[in-house]
């Protein structure tokens, strides 16, 4: 038998309920911000995102789903967002008329790393990318709308922690700071950390090795050695989301795991997702426009994903959502009388009413089984006499009230009630 491919599930319809609330609540509050949807590629020159995340990281390293299509040119899955946002951006000369942009997006991704909970090969995130206004307003703009959809979404386990990541300048002189005070302590560090030591070293703070972190415990802090403009632009970001009542704190280690980030960075985790905690995260991208080919280009946004945050909806018990529910069953209760059953329920379904009918030659009994599966408001039987005098019996599930009704009239009556 074929199964799904390791690492990808199917999102079956007694479970669809969830994913379009929490479609919903992306939309409705990216719109109240006046952020507009763009859609992207599923993928991309694999050259956007080697050049865009970087190719000390672990997605364009380890993770990257890529091959070589017939012209010969290295295509790639995307892995996430924010590289194909920033090329249509680019590509649609946006960066040249200095226009200032805010979209929002929900897209599935790929990566190939070990499959556990929360955490697929292909995955879904929303997220939001404003780009073109480096004001400090922006950062806590962004954070604020993760913090609200995860809100509306019900859940309470959450922790809002950020930190500040400078000016490249300041990061610099921090690394070479970093690297002296591992140097005698290099041989104790994991076999990732050590190549990270060279090709990221903001990276090592990340590991969740015990060495490491025993000895990156006592590292020195970015956040202690940044410029002015910096510290400035951070705690103007705190100040705002403070008075908007997001309960944030601070965490000097907190680094992201992509090159592009300047200045603020963030991440939403909940209790209630087991070891992969991180709901939501992101930041400033200042350099990432420019990296890409654009103009020089300021950008601040964040991606969430979706599977962890309906998780930690499940493990907090916090979705109740109504069951689906149908307006009408039609129940035949002559043999052999589909036609004439068809017909009423596409005449019933082209005035905008949601209308089942039995497939399957069931029996009577049978039928109104189903219709009791299916939550159906009310049921119409069609056959013997009454069909023979041009009416139908409606019953209504609620309070299994039934009447005759004229099948001339069925549409108005059933809205009706």
């Amino acid at each position: 038998m074929i199964k799904a491919i390791k690492g990808t599930k199917d999102i079956l319809p007694e479970n669809i309920g969830k994913w379009n609330f929490l479609e919903s609540v992306v939309k409705k509050i990216s719109l109240e911000f006046h952020y507009g949807e763009i859609r992207t590629p599923i993928f991309e020159e694999t050259g956007l995102f080697s050049r865009g995340i970087g190719e000390s990281s672990d997605i364009v390293s380890k993770e990257m789903y890529t091959f070589v299509d017939r012209s010969g040119t290295s295509i790639t899955l995307k892995p996430e967002m924010t590289a194909s946002v920033v090329r249509a951006y680019i590509e649609h000369s946006f960066d040249k008329q200095q226009s200032f942009k805010k979209y929002f997006y929900i897209s599935p991704m790929f990566r190939q790393e070990r499959p556990q909970a929360g955490r697929l090969r292909q995955f879904h995130q929303f997220g939001v990318e404003a780009l073109g206004s480096n004001n400090f307003t922006l950062d806590a703009e962004v954070i604020l709308m993760a913090y609200l959809i995860l809100k509306e979404m019900g859940l309470n386990n959450l922790s809002v922690k950020i930190n500040s990541l400078g000016v490249p300048e300041s990061r610099e002189n921090y690394k070479k700071i970093l690297r002296s005070f591992l140097s005698d302590k290099f041989d104790g560090l994991s076999d990732d950390s050590k190549r990270r030591y060279d090709t990221n070293i903001l990276r090592i703070f990340d590991s969740k090795d015990e060495r490491d972190i025993q000895i990156m415990e006592n590292a020195p802090h970015l956040i202690e050695y940044l410029d002015d403009d910096s510290l400035e632009h951070f705690e103007n970001v705190k100040q705002i989301l403070l008075k908007a009542g997001v309960p944030i704190e601070v965490d000097p280690i907190l680094v992201r795991g992509l090159d592009y980030y300047t200045n603020t960075t963030f991440e939403i985790t909940s209790g209630s997702v087991g070891t992969q905690t991180a709901l939501c995260g992101g930041g400033r991208y200042n350099l990432l426009v420019k990296q890409l080919g654009g103009k020089d280009i300021p950008g601040v946004g964040f991606a969430a994903g979706m599977e962890r945050i309906l998780l930690a909806c499940e493990n907090e018990n916090v979705l109740n959502l109504p069951g689906s529910t149908i307006d009408l069953y039609v129940v035949s209760i002559n043999k052999n009388f589909g036609k004439e059953i068809f017909e009423i329920v596409c005449l019933l379904r082209g005035k905008g009413l949601s209308v089942e009918m039995d497939y399957q030659n069931r029996s009577v009994k049978a039928q109104m089984r189903e219709a009791n599966r299916l939550k159906a408001s009310k049921v119409l039987m069609i056959g013997g006499d009454e069909y023979e005098r041009g009416t139908a019996i409606l019953k209504s599930m609620e309070d299994g009230e039934q009447k005759e009704i004229s099948l001339s009239k069925l549409d108005k009556i059933i809205r009706e009630g």
